[in-house]
């Protein structure tokens, strides 16, 4: 799974949960990776929308 933000390549644990956040966006879940979670949640839904 990828990163919405960024693009890279988000790791999975071995249960398959991703390491990293959903951010919810205009009814969609978008998965982020954990450095760019950091980042504030505003930021990244205009990053998303865009």
């Amino acid at each position: 799974m990828k990163c919405s933000v960024c693009g890279k390549e988000i790791e999975t644990t071995f249960l398959g949960k991703i390491n990293g956040n959903y951010v919810k966006s205009a009814g969609k879940a978008y998965s982020v990776c954990s450095s760019c979670f950091k980042v504030n949640k505003e930021t990244i839904k205009t990053k998303i929308n865009k």
